[in-house]
């Protein structure tokens, strides 16, 4: 037996579909009790999106458009890792109608080479350990024998259920909070949905009632104050003379010269777009230039509510002729990742043109970064994705962006954000500015309280559910019964500061300023200090302390 173009895509949604069965065990898998456990979301909005492949004829057709969807799609560190495994496998399977088990493993390693390449620091212990160990596994058992494609994928789940394992063993924090690699995990559940597809017993979709959907679908794309009335969605079946991939750049600048929101996919078939504009039969005439129409969709949406993640900014609603502008109309441009209108205004008033909301619980996909990009008027684009968890989505997103030249600021938290941004020199050059904006981030400590989702032990301490978490640069600090025992333990870290600014959450008291500014000057008289409404959800208090 060997594995069609079909197949395969039976194995993937039935994949998708335990996945998304099983996201909310994956989020729970976190190691730290924060409130930030999003794995399984990010998993499961990345490989949802396999079920928009269509018009595929061989496994190579298959393969890619999966790759293609999936790495658009993908969110947060274990998307993005899931993606390029596929994308692997993609590569693996080129120009190939079907493929037999040998064929298989090989697509295995490629898709692992591709996942380990693009993480910076691989750790052991992780979703890539899992991999690693089917790669190997998978060469193993074709070599010399052949074997069906059911027996592999039985093989294999079992070395990766192994593998998962044996994951606490190799990183000493998933022993000490009891649980396994939640990558990992989501892995072997995909593994366990693609076998049950080649049993013919596919899994089903349970929570069909689920509110997550991919940001990537392009139903999804709304805006929340809106600049252009008409919703145009369309597939055009390529002619003869613009059949290859990339054969429509024209198209797609003129899109963005037509309206904004942009969703813009260049395959060797086909065209597909979304593009919000005034004018859909410009749009329409244009489109029939590179070939024939195969689906159109048209909405006025003036009375639609929004559900677009990439927002306008404050400028820019005041001025919507300011979206129309997709061509540069400066040197540099910002674009920046984070929750709370407050803090959205901080990152505008010092220079930022786009806000993407996200953060954590809510990483922005790959597309989502995209969007933003292009849509910022200006030759170089610096994007600050500000958490650890968006940092390698926004690097992929960079790979992806043909017209702008983007740079991805390393930035883990909203303060290195901020101080990043302050570091900016107009005058300076693009390498010059960017090694500047990187070095500035050793000068911040990112702080920030929330609250314990689940009971748990973190470095010898035991933690409630429930109870006051203090963090330094992402790690559990302090563990306290209220919020403000918490900051004042914090505050012991800021006597020598020389700046420390506040943002306050939605969960902080109607007294907030006046507390926090209380015992902040008690432990550190001599700082700068200023504190704002932030709005992020969460964490009632993010710090940043220079």
């Amino acid at each position: 037996m060997t594995m069609t173009g079909h197949m395969f895509f039976g194995m993937l949604l039935s994949g998708a579909n335990a996945l998304d069965n099983s996201q909310d065990i994956i989020n729970n898998m976190n190691v730290f009790p924060v409130p930030d456990g999003d794995t399984g979301i990010n998993m499961t909005l990345t490989m949802r999106t396999m079920k928009r492949i269509e018009g595929f004829e061989s496994l190579s057709d298959c393969a890619k458009k999966a790759a293609d969807v999936a790495l658009r799609s993908a969110r947060g560190n274990s998307g993005a890792i899931l993606s390029l495994f596929f994308r692997g496998m993609a590569k693996s399977f080129r120009d190939l109608d079907e493929a037999d088990s040998a064929q298989i493993a090989h697509a295995f390693r490629t898709g692992y080479n591709e996942a380990y390449k693009a993480v910076m620091n691989p750790t052991r212990g992780t979703i890539l350990t899992v991999m690693q160990k089917c790669a190997d596994k998978a060469e193993e058992f074709t070599t010399g024998e052949k074997i069906s494609v059911e027996e592999l994928f039985t093989k294999l789940l079992e070395v990766a259920e192994i593998a998962l394992a044996k994951t606490p063993e190799q990183l000493p924090k998933l022993k000490e909070a009891h649980v396994v690699d939640a990558g990992g995990y989501g892995f072997v559940t995909i593994l366990k949905g693609m076998l049950a597809a080649i049993q013919k017993n596919p899994v089903v979709l349970l929570n069909q009632g689920s509110s997550q959907t991919g940001a990537a679908d392009f139903s999804d794309f709304d805006t929340e104050e809106i600049t252009f009335a008409y919703c145009t969605e369309c597939i055009v079946e390529k002619d003869e003379a613009h059949k290859g991939e990339e054969t429509a750049a024209e198209f797609h600048q003129f899109l963005g010269e037509m309206g904004d929101s942009v969703v813009f996919l260049d395959d060797e078939e086909i065209i597909k777009f979304h593009v919000h504009t005034d004018h859909p039969g410009a749009v329409m005439e244009k489109a029939i230039e590179y070939g024939s129409l195969a689906t159109v969709k048209i909405e006025n949406m003036k009375n639609q509510h929004s559900a677009m993640v990439v927002e306008q900014g404050k400028s820019e609603q005041k001025d919507p002729s300011a979206a129309r502008v997709a061509a540069p109309e400066k040197k540099y441009g910002f674009v920046s990742v984070c929750l709370g209108d407050g803090i959205a205004d901080a990152f505008m008033d010092i220079g930022v043109d786009r806000i993407i909301r996200g953060g954590q619980t809510m990483n922005p996909s790959t597309q989502d970064i995209m969007d933003a990009v292009n849509l910022t008027p200006a030759e170089y684009v610096f994007v600050l994705p500000n958490n650890k968890n968006i940092y390698m989505v926004a690097q992929q997103a960079a790979k992806l962006i043909p017209d702008k030249k983007v740079v991805v600021i390393p930035t883990k938290s909203v303060p290195q954000g901020i101080t990043a941004m302050i570091a900016f020199n107009p005058d300076a050059t693009p390498e010059d500015n960017a090694a500047q904006m990187e070095a500035s981030l050793a000068g911040v400590v990112s702080m920030s309280i929330t609250h314990a989702v689940r009971s748990t032990t973190v470095q010898g301490e035991k933690i409630k559910d429930g109870q006051m978490l203090g963090l330094v640069d992402g790690m559990i600090d302090c563990v306290a019964n209220s919020a403000e025992e918490c900051l004042s333990r914090l505050a012991e870290r800021m006597k020598d500061a020389s700046y420390v600014m506040v943002f306050l959450g939605e969960e902080a008291p109607e007294d907030a300023q006046e507390k926090v500014e209380a015992i902040i000057r008690e432990k550190a008289p001599a700082c700068e200090l200023a504190v704002m409404v932030g709005g992020q959800p969460l964490y009632p208090y993010v710090i940043s302390v220079e």
